[in-house]
């Protein structure tokens, strides 16, 4: 019985993907996330925006009262976005680049799942309704949260969850602003501070396919927040 036991252990260990391998996948898979992520985030906000500020301004032209409502409307949303994240997620409160630094430095990359549902929706519901923030901080940390909800689930080590965090948010950056590098950039020396080849690696391919995702999508119904100039 314990030699049944011995054998397939070590079959196991021969199939099983080491932590590296298994770090770039789930990049991949991060990275397209990612970019379905920041496609949901823009039409969000444009969601919100036609509801409550384009609607407002149409129904100004007719209606001087509806004025008001205009200058009230992003103050009830910055309300209402801050009721919302300190019931459910705290930590997505802030700008969102600083609490992923602080996740990598001390956390060792663990972020909470329902911080990248409830910074969606928080962030597009204050984009929306005219409160003066930019996408930067909000996709960086969505992305960062999908990155390490992966590691975490494949308990991967925190080596290789910091790797997944950082992934994402390159991802989150180039699928937003169409700009691949410099998600790979901004992830490698502001998340990790290192440009070592096994992290990379993954960083690249998450940053890549996101904004192959946010393209192919984009082609339908939502654009990146920058276009190419042909």
């Amino acid at each position: 019985m314990g030699q049944t036991a011995d054998w397939i252990k070590a079959a196991f260990q021969r199939f099983s993907i080491s932590g590296p391998t298994l770090t770039v996948l789930l990049a991949g898979v991060v990275g397209a996330l990612a970019g379905c992520g920041a496609a949901v985030f823009t039409w969000l906000i444009e969601l919100v925006s036609s509801e409550t500020i384009e609607r407002g301004l149409a129904a100004a032209a007719n209606n001087r009262l509806w004025l008001v409502t205009l200058i009230v409307i992003p103050a009830l949303g910055l309300l209402a976005v801050s009721w919302f994240t300190r019931r459910y997620a705290p930590e997505a409160q802030g700008h969102g680049v600083p609490e992923v630094i602080t996740a990598v430095a001390r956390h060792d990359g663990v972020v909470r799942p329902q911080v990248a549902l409830v910074k969606i929706l928080a962030s597009g519901f204050c984009i929306g309704t005219g409160g003066s923030i930019g996408r930067e901080g909000p996709i960086v940390q969505i992305g960062s949260a999908l990155g390490s909800t992966a590691g975490q689930w494949f308990k991967l080590s925190p080596r290789n969850v910091k790797v997944l965090v950082a992934a994402g948010a390159a991802a989150g950056i180039s699928a937003t602003f169409n700009a691949p590098l410099a998600g790979v950039m901004f992830a490698s020396e502001i998340i990790l501070g290192s440009f070592a080849v096994e992290s990379l690696t993954p960083i690249v391919i998450a940053s890549v396919l996101a904004d192959v995702v946010q393209q192919h999508i984009g082609e339908h119904r939502f654009e990146p927040a920058f276009l190419e100039l042909n």
